[in-house]
């Protein structure tokens, strides 16, 4: 069976080898007689498996010891609501950079618990490019600052960290987790919807600074609670242990592979090869700042727009698909996360050279 590239921002292309070793122990884990999808989450053989993918995201990551690690339900949509209600602390105000749609998802939630505001924006560059530090007007009272590193339609990411001094800095790392060496000491909360870089939808990552723990507006319930979520181990209610499972196989996978210094190096090769290739034609164009393109989602246009049709139908056939863009931005998008290897981007930069050729 042929397998195509799939730039898919998610659900998203998962590694190859994962997926092998998933079938292989499908119907029998390790000898147990059964499936993963089918032990009681308090059973030792998942115990085990759950202890070892915390220890090694712990070990992938460098997450400090005063950090907890929770394996949770909801999406990252849902941590847009449970951020403001576990650090609110009777604190009415937050601030939030608006970079994109997913920004937007967050301050939108985030209003109905509290007063936000926008402390830098992209909106009157249409989100091609980020607010710089000196352009951030933050409130040093603030409950916390909450940004999105990396914004998965738009194809625009942080080329900084934002300095918020003694504010907690959240972050929305859904699209770019894993895909480079990150400082978690330096942010309050990261969060990260799994299905692009971690592992199958339905299962959501969050690392949460132990002192923020604890103090969640009354009234929380008990599943938008992060200190009944630590306390019971992310397992107060029954876990998405299937998709805990093939996370925690992506995270042995990464080590075997180098860790996120030898990820950060192929993710680097992949998105520069690309953008250079849409740079030295005149018949694609990105429109993000060279100063904020993502590493991981590319969008780019045609120069003529009425090929966009012929261009993913004739891509689909070469083994190139879900590369249409999202409906807000028009155009292609390639989303190049860990798992798509550099043959896929070569493979889809020599389609689009000859795609060129042929109708430019």
């Amino acid at each position: 069976m042929a397998r195509t590239f799939n730039f898919s921002a998610g659900p998203a292309v998962l590694p190859e080898e994962v997926l092998l070793q998933a079938q292989e122990e499908m119907l029998d884990w390790h000898g147990c007689g059964m499936s993963v999808m089918e032990m009681s989450h308090r059973g030792k053989e998942f115990m085990s498996i759950a202890e070892q993918a915390e220890a090694d995201l712990r070990e992938l990551m460098a997450i400090p010891d005063n950090y907890k690690v929770l394996f949770l339900q909801g999406g990252a949509s849902s941590q847009f609501a449970m951020v403001p209600l576990n650090l609110l602390r009777g604190n009415p105000n937050a601030d939030y950079i608006n970079t994109g749609a997913w920004s937007k998802k967050a301050i939108a939630e985030a209003k109905k618990f509290c007063e936000t505001s926008v402390v830098g924006t992209g909106e009157e560059s249409r989100f091609t490019t980020v607010p710089s530090q000196e352009e951030l007007d933050l409130n040093p009272n603030a409950a916390y600052l909450h940004f999105t590193p990396n914004e998965t339609i738009g194809g625009v990411e942080f080329p900084y960290l934002p300095e918020a001094g003694d504010v907690p800095l959240i972050a929305d790392m859904s699209s770019n987790i894993l895909s480079r060496p990150v400082d978690v000491s330096k942010y309050g909360i990261i969060y990260a919807g799994a299905q692009k870089n971690i592992g199958p939808a339905g299962l959501t990552v969050a690392i949460v600074r132990e002192d923020l723990i604890g103090e969640a507006v009354p009234g929380t319930p008990a599943m938008f609670d992060y200190k009944v979520l630590s306390d019971a181990d992310s397992m107060y209610n029954t876990p998405p242990t299937y998709a805990w499972y093939l996370a925690g196989l992506v995270f042995q996978m990464l080590k075997r592979k180098g860790g996120l210094v030898a990820m950060a190096e192929i993710n680097q090769r992949k998105a520069k090869a690309l953008y250079d290739a849409i740079d030295g034609s005149g018949f694609y164009a990105n429109p993000v700042d060279v100063n904020c393109r993502s590493l991981m989602n590319v969008p780019f246009t045609l120069a003529n727009a009425d090929l966009d049709a012929t261009f993913l139908a004739e891509a689909k056939e070469a083994g190139l698909v879900t590369l249409k863009g999202h409906r807000s931005v028009g155009g292609m998008r390639a989303s190049i996360y860990n798992a798509m290897p550099e043959e896929g981007v070569q493979a889809l930069i020599d389609f689009m050279a000859d795609f060129e050729k042929r109708n430019g």
